[in-house]
């Protein structure tokens, strides 16, 4: 059984996936959130899930939150930390100490469109497909080994929220899987390449047609 801890900032729609998608070998520890509000607090606790703030608010530096952060995590003795919607930049101190077991995902086709505002770049840019993208964490923001990938057509005429309802609905099948996938151990990291080893054959990319 792996231990896993998700942070989120939000409503934590990623976090709820893969808590409903209930995979065999996972136990999820804890969700934390860096916001005392964040709403995903009370549906994970509502569920018997331990739950615990770490406000960002109420540290001076990036250093002193991600410390705490870390102690509050370390807790929780996690196998693998999983961000959800985790609206922080995280120092390298803390990415190192998690290093290849701590995963994100972010809504691109990485390395295209890191940061903020990536659906509206998409279109923007002519994109005739968008996505979004599992990987581990690494000090470089948005940068690290890939994962999986889930891909989606851009339509004719499409705007930056229709895109982001349908990425969405791929990131909460594709992160269930990937999380999965370190569970069971099938996961083989080699500097900035991911290797997915069968038995179970599983995509590590999702193809799913427009609407």
């Amino acid at each position: 059984m792996k231990n896993v801890v998700i942070l989120i900032s939000g409503r934590g729609s990623n976090m709820q996936a893969i808590v409903e998608a209930k995979l065999p070998g996972v136990n999820i520890a804890a969700v934390i959130a860096n916001r005392p509000n964040a709403a995903g607090l009370a549906w994970a606790a509502e569920r018997g899930i331990a739950v615990a703030v770490v406000d960002h608010k109420a540290y001076g530096s990036r250093e002193a939150f991600d410390a705490a952060l870390a102690d509050c995590i370390d807790g929780y003795s996690p196998d693998l930390v999983v961000l959800a919607g985790f609206m922080r930049i995280l120092t390298p101190g803390f990415t190192s100490r998690y290093e290849g077991r701590m995963l994100n995902i972010h809504p691109s086709l990485l390395p295209a469109f890191p940061g903020l505002h990536t659906h509206e770049r998409a279109i923007e840019s002519g994109c005739k497909v968008a996505g979004c993208t599992v990987h581990f964490v690494t000090a470089e923001l948005d940068h690290g080994p890939i994962v999986s990938q889930g891909v989606v057509p851009i339509e004719e005429g499409d705007t930056p929220d229709r895109l982001a309802t349908r990425v969405l609905a791929v990131e909460h099948r594709l992160y269930p899987a990937a999380v999965g996938w370190f569970a069971e151990g099938r996961l083989t990291l080699d500097g900035l390449r991911v290797s997915l080893a069968d038995p179970a054959p599983a995509p590590a990319a999702l193809l799913v047609p427009a609407p």
